[in-house]
């Protein structure tokens, strides 16, 4: 189109004009994550509940919504602090009518990734799940016959003069509207202002003449939504360390999101700052093999990641993310959402410095294809680190769906950097992952012998990362696969997985795991942090945290709680052990006070009070 869009000041406005347009058929495409336009959402999905003789489907992926707890105890926890951290967000309607099970039939959603475990148990979200690599999802969205993209955007500019950027989602927008014009199908683009999102430059720019409606509205000032950074246990440093030590000076970094992507990005900035405290902390860890990168950053790193996540601002801070690809730019990323410092970061950075961090087309980060010399220049020694749910002895790697086949997350881009670690001569792929998790009173392995589901299979082993090491699978046979991976689990699992493998015949009848890799537990692990704790190193929060001091210490008590609530017998044991307990201090009154229950009123206020303030102490 030639014209300026039409301009709204509210949303209800939009989607009438919307809906007019298309004839009340409408095929929406909303940007996954932070990118959406709630409000024009919201709109057109009221419009729709209201008449059912409007048809529409919604297609996106990670549809976020403010935390809510499972559980009373929780409630008190995650209440106050989403008012604190969310308090504009409005929340997307279709997601509350998913989960209340009230769609109606005119109504259908999609989305080919989820907010990580928090749809299991929504039977319409699991059946409307697309399973895509990220760089496919494009292709679906145009295969459905979309007709309307509503996009958050940040403004410059004004009347004919105005230029908009999609900042935090070019991802799948930038490859559909070429697509469309190709094509020449008509697709309305509207856009939703926003003044707090950071005006990414470069090709997220797109002039006024680009969008067909643009809402202006009373929501424009409305704090993004935030992703806290999580706690990062010692199992998470120890993975951070090992995997640093595989990252090239002037080499290619991708980093996921999460508490492993900021133990990982910690661990390589303790190697940059301090190499001797590094070198000698992961020799304690059992790391440190020969050719282990150990060295500070003299060259600088270069990032190729679909996400752009707190952890490459850190970098950059740190003076470790320097090393320019051929257009200048040290970070190209398809999407990011993240903490309040992070989006400040990129508002408050001058143009020319922002105009380093290049958000592009998915299609350019997660691929090869187009441009393949250059991109091949820009990438090498490329390190890309994904996290997993789980990984089987023969190198297959468990990260988005349960082997019943209920999604937890989604492939996303996933399979695209493995594909890329073995396209590209130097490349390795990094799986990281805990060698344990518990779930409820029980621990258990994250690395099995095999699995009913896998999201990379084990043709394409490569690198897997536990606490306990790095296990190099490339090219290995299976038998030596096997001793690989036992190398890095648990103590605890270690003669039940062998037993498996030697049933299988995968590993001679008479194999013994080596002595030095016997003593794989959590005490060795906290033992060799140790020294690095002392010097301020491997905290629960490296970079901050948007928790108070009392939030901080009523997490480890929250986390005891819920472990010892999923069994009968440990509730009982911990309840006895609140019997005859001394009343709490001055400290603990506080951290009662912030669970409202400092006046404990009922028996169940009185019995979680007594239980909280047991698993405070024990946790402390």
């Amino acid at each position: 189109m030639s014209g300026l869009p039409v301009e709204h000041s509210d949303a209800a406005s939009v989607a009438d004009a919307v809906i007019d347009a298309l004839d009340g058929h409408i095929v929406m495409a909303l940007p996954l994550g932070l990118g959406k336009a709630v409000s024009i959402a919201n709109a057109i999905f009221a419009r729709a509940i209201a008449d059912p003789g409007i048809d529409l489907t919604i297609f996106t992926a990670l549809t976020l919504e403010k935390p809510r707890g499972s559980s009373d105890m929780e409630r008190r926890f995650v209440e106050p602090l989403a008012e604190r951290l969310f308090p504009d967000y409005p929340g997307l309607a279709y997601a509350e009518a998913l989960r209340e099970g009230e769609l109606p039939p005119n109504i259908r959603v999609s989305e080919f990734f989820l907010l990580a475990g928090q749809w299991l148990g929504v039977d319409a979200v699991q059946r409307g799940y697309v399973s895509a690599n990220y760089t496919h999802a494009a292709r679906y969205i145009l295969d459905r016959g979309i007709n309307l993209i509503a996009q958050l955007v940040a403004q410059r500019g004004t009347g004919p003069d105005a230029r908009y950027s999609l900042s935090c989602n070019t991802d799948i927008t930038l490859d559909i509207l070429p697509a469309l014009k190709a094509r020449g199908e008509r697709c309305l683009l509207v856009g939703e202002v926003s003044s707090e999102l950071p005006y990414m430059t470069g090709e997220a720019e797109l002039p006024a003449t680009a969008f067909d409606h643009m809402l202006d509205g009373p929501s424009r000032d409305d704090r993004l939504f935030v992703v806290p950074r999580q706690p990062v246990s010692d199992a998470d440093h120890a993975v951070g360390l090992h995997a640093a030590s595989l990252v090239k000076d002037g080499g290619t970094l991708q980093i996921g999101i999460g508490s492993l992507g900021d133990a990982l990005t910690a661990g390589l900035v303790l190697r940059h700052r301090d190499p001797a405290l590094y070198r000698e902390t992961l020799a304690a860890l059992g790391g440190g093999f020969a050719g282990a990168e150990t060295g500070p950053f003299e060259t600088g790193l270069y990032a190729a990641s679909e996400m752009f996540v707190d952890g490459f601002m850190d970098l950059y801070r740190e003076g470790i993310l320097k090393r320019p690809a051929a257009d200048g730019a040290l970070l190209h990323s398809g999407f990011f959402v993240g903490s309040e410092e992070f989006y400040r970061f990129l508002r408050e950075l001058p143009d020319e410095d922002r105009a380093l961090f290049s958000m592009r087309a998915i299609s350019f980060v997660n691929d090869l294809y187009g441009n393949e010399q250059q991109k091949r220049a820009d990438r090498k020694d490329a390190r890309f680190v994904n996290n997993a749910m789980m990984a089987t002895l023969l190198g297959a790697v468990v990260s988005d769906a349960l082997d019943d086949g209920r999604v937890v997350s989604g492939v996303g881009g996933q399979y695209n950097f493995v594909a890329q670690a073995f396209a590209l001569e130097d490349a390795r792929s990094l799986i990281t992952l805990n060698a344990t998790r518990t779930k409820g009173a029980e621990r258990q392995s994250r690395l099995v012998w095999s699995y009913g589901h896998n999201t990379i299979p084990r043709h394409l082993r490569d690198i897997v990362v536990t606490e306990y090491g790095v296990a190099d699978l490339r090219g290995k046979s299976d038998r030596d696969c096997v001793v690989t991976m036992l190398a890095i689990a648990d103590a605890a699992f270690q003669g039940e997985l062998l037993e498996q493998a030697k049933s299988a015949g995968k590993i001679e009848k008479d194999y013994v795991l080596p002595a030095t890799a016997r003593d794989n537990t959590p005490a060795r692990v906290k033992e060799a942090l140790a020294k690095a704790k002392a010097a301020g190193w491997c905290a629960t929060f490296p970079f901050g945290s948007v928790f108070t001091d009392e939030e901080k210490a009523l997490l480890p008590a929250l986390e005891l709680l819920k472990r010892v609530s999923a069994s009968k017998l440990s509730l009982a044991s911990a309840f006895a052990g609140t019997l005859g307990a001394k009343a709490p201090d001055a400290d603990e009154r506080l951290l009662l006070a912030r669970m409202a229950l400092d006046e404990p009123g009922d028996f169940s206020e009185r019995l979680y009070a007594r239980l909280l303030l047991w698993a405070l102490r024990q946790s402390g």
